[in-house]
């Protein structure tokens, strides 16, 4: 029986399945580890071992083995971590390894589990709860971890089973990120080890200023409601503290300006030098990179840093082996900065650094801003790639040994290679399902400015034998790149455009890969700049292609941030979007959450036109195409509020348009079922309306 393409790459996880992830590569980069699934539609991910010497790969922990018939359960709070962190696998999705290589340890079905690496011996461990997040102290002797709002600790050897600090109230967490940090600001952790293994920097939150919002499941009205602490735009959040704790039970809280610097946005602590802190004001305007006395909670203000719009966390500050401070900030381009001093050119943007060295860093980085590079970057300003191509690549470094993905234009498909000094590379075992088709991507820059734009035809289209139906299908906003120089990243385009289309995806302004000036061009202005790029790619589309393309015919779609701006297409610009499907749509930026939000957008209470200019609300009465709303009635980033008031406006207005709610579904759309008749469903609602 053939299987579709939606249902295949719902099965798949958009074919990631089988691809190694979690890499760690052991202090003396002899050993490299991993985990991956057994094959490419298996979703329980296992933690295999690589063997740099002799390339021999061997499964280490084996979900199956240790759970049997009972299979894998999920406590509430460990299925919210995973939707905030998008992830759809199971079995072992994370694990720790100790500084001394000689321990890993991991969660799985609630339980805490340990492995001897060197005798490949796995074992659990006393545990109280749900376990959530557990690590390794650097040196081996104690597992620390989360479970029911308590940081719990325990030995290796199973002694000792014991908790740190508890909460007092029902409000009150400890050792977790609060929903802000893990959904916006990048950081799921919420417990950091002292290099010596006696002590922790632990986060507490209290959600008791947050306002409660309920989630229903209407189609089991019989089940409550799920209550759930949102903080939206304008509203109180979460009060979050950083405790210094010992494992005598000693307690001490860090100070620093809580009132001006309210997010806790990272947190390293290394052998290297005090533990280091980024703070961030409420405004995301003012950031101070901090250093931690532990011993007195004091904090020293090492970096200041500014903006007229918005300050982005990027990699965490960090100390070289020298002990000199490294951070990654906006100038001319994203750079690498070594004590107050920028080291690297404006030609190269930094995306993140790999590892730190007393003379340079290793880092991804793009001098294109479709690919992404693995460098070297020198603090004398030098630059000297390590990647090369068209595509997109990534490493991890230990040691000797580097290992480094890549996914490019080439080959659908990602390899992961192990290079190490003196030594032929040799290549970790990739499982996934081969894709059933290969993009045909041709990349444009449009407009003066030049938006970088990708192309897709039916691959039995040809030129000039027929003018397409034109499918735009952005992101369009901050924080994510669609236009990259990979071909897996395609997949679900040309699967679009094999319906009969010509598919265009733009990277406008506010999207990533062009450097701090391009990505602060939204600010305040969300339905403006997004939009005008869109049509700005389309027009560049329509010149370059004047005998394919029909631009009478144009259709927009999207999720998240692209449901509110194909949503928006319509309503703004009906004479450019003749049709639209708007998924998971931000409707009304005054029901998003506040890091986000009020990042671009400011606090509704001072700027309410802002708000008003950028909401879908108002706009209501302007529709005059065809849109389809689509929505998880359990989600809980975007809730389905957001499309029931819009709905609710157009009804209001008179104006006819089409919802589609999916029960039990949230942001994501894992289950194979639903993401097939999904897919099929807008497909044919564009069709009609663009026939």
């Amino acid at each position: 029986m053939t299987v579709s393409y939606p249902r295949l790459a719902a099965r798949t996880l958009r074919f990631t399945l089988g691809i190694p992830r979690n890499v760690t590569v052991s202090p003396d980069g002899a050993t490299v580890r991993f985990i991956r699934t057994h094959d490419g539609v298996t979703r329980t991910g296992q933690l295999w071992e690589h063997d740099v010497a002799t390339g021999r790969e061997t499964v280490l922990v084996d979900p199956a083995e240790l759970l049997g018939d009972a299979g894998e359960q999920l406590s509430a709070e460990e299925r919210s971590r995973r939707e905030r962190s998008r992830e759809s696998a199971a079995g072992l999705v994370g694990y720790d390894v100790d500084a001394t290589g000689r321990w890993a340890c991991f969660a799985l079905s609630g339980a805490l589990w340990a492995v001897h690496l060197g005798a490949g011996a796995v074992s659990a461990l006393p545990s109280v709860g749900a376990v959530i997040d557990p690590r390794l102290d650097p040196t081996g002797r104690h597992v620390a971890y989360a479970s029911g709002g308590s940081l719990r600790v325990v030995g290796v050897d199973g002694s000792g089973e014991r908790a740190l600090v508890s909460p007092q109230t029902d409000t009150e967490v400890w050792g977790q990120a609060e929903f802000i940090a893990a959904e916006e600001m990048d950081r799921h952790r919420g417990f950091w080890w002292s290099p010596d293994g006696t002590s922790l920097l632990v986060e507490r939150f209290d959600d008791a200023p947050v306002q409660t919002w309920h989630v229903a499941d209407p189609e089991h009205p019989e089940r409550q409601p799920v209550s759930q602490r949102y903080p939206a735009a304008g509203t109180p959040n979460a009060e979050v503290t950083l405790w210094h704790v010992g494992l005598d039970g000693s307690r001490t809280e860090i100070v620093w300006d809580r009132d001006g610097f309210e997010y806790l946005g990272r947190v390293t602590w290394t052998r290297h030098g005090a533990p280091l802190l980024q703070v961030l004001s409420r405004d995301q305007k003012r950031s101070q990179v901090l250093s931690v006395d532990v011993t007195t909670g004091a904090t020293s203000v090492l970096r200041t840093l500014a903006s007229d719009t918005w300050v982005e966390l990027t990699s965490a500050p960090r100390w070289t082996p020298a002990g000199r401070l490294v951070t990654v900030e906006a100038g001319d381009a994203w750079q690498v900065v070594v004590d107050e001093a920028p080291v690297t050119p404006p030609t190269w943007q930094v995306r993140s650094i790999v590892e730190t060295f007393d003379d340079c860093v290793i880092a991804t980085a793009s001098d294109d801003p479709t690919q992404v590079q693995v460098v070297r970057l020198g603090f004398d300003g030098s630059v000297t790639p390590l990647t090369e191509g068209a595509a997109v690549h990534g490493a991890v470094v230990g040691g000797p040994t580097t290992v480094i993905s890549r996914s490019g234009l080439d080959v659908v498909g990602t390899t992961v290679t192990v290079h190490r000094d003196g030594a032929d590379p040799t290549s970790v075992g990739v499982v996934s399902e081969p894709a059933p088709l290969e993009p045909r991507v041709t990349m444009l820059e449009a407009g003066e400015i030049g938006i970088r734009t990708a192309v897709l035809f039916p691959r039995d289209h040809q030129p000039g034998s027929v003018r397409l139906p034109v499918l735009m299908d952005p992101y369009g906003g901050p924080h994510a790149q669609r236009v990259l120089s990979s071909a897996r990243a395609f997949l679900e385009a040309q699967w679009l455009a094999d319906q009969g289309f010509c598919v265009v995806v733009a990277d406008g302004r506010g999207t990533p890969g062009r450097g701090p000036a391009w990505e602060r061009l939204v600010h305040e202005d969300f339905a403006g700049v997004t939009l005008d790029d869109q049509v700005t790619a389309l027009a560049a589309v329509a010149e370059a292609y004047p005998d394919d393309v029909d631009i009478s015919r144009v259709g927009i779609t999207g999720w998240s941030y692209g449901g509110y701006l194909s949503a928006l297409a319509v309503l703004k610009r009906p004479d450019v979007f003749h049709v639209a499907v708007a998924g998971a749509p931000v409707t009304e930026w005054r029901l998003y959450d506040t890091c986000y939000t009020e990042r671009y957008l400011g606090d509704p209470a001072q700027q309410p036109e802002v708000y008003d200019r950028n909401s879908l609300i108002p706009m209501a009465p302007l529709l005059e195409r065809p849109l389809m709303l689509i929505h998880g009635l359990a989600d809980d980033n975007v809730v389905a509020a957001h499309t029931l008031r819009l709905s609710s406006a157009l009804l209001a207005a008179g104006r006819p348009h089409t919802v589609l709610p999916l029960s039990g579904v949230t942001h994501m759309t894992p289950q194979e079922v639903v993401a097939e008749n999904l897919k099929l469903l807008q497909v044919q609602f564009l069709k009609e309306h663009l026939a």
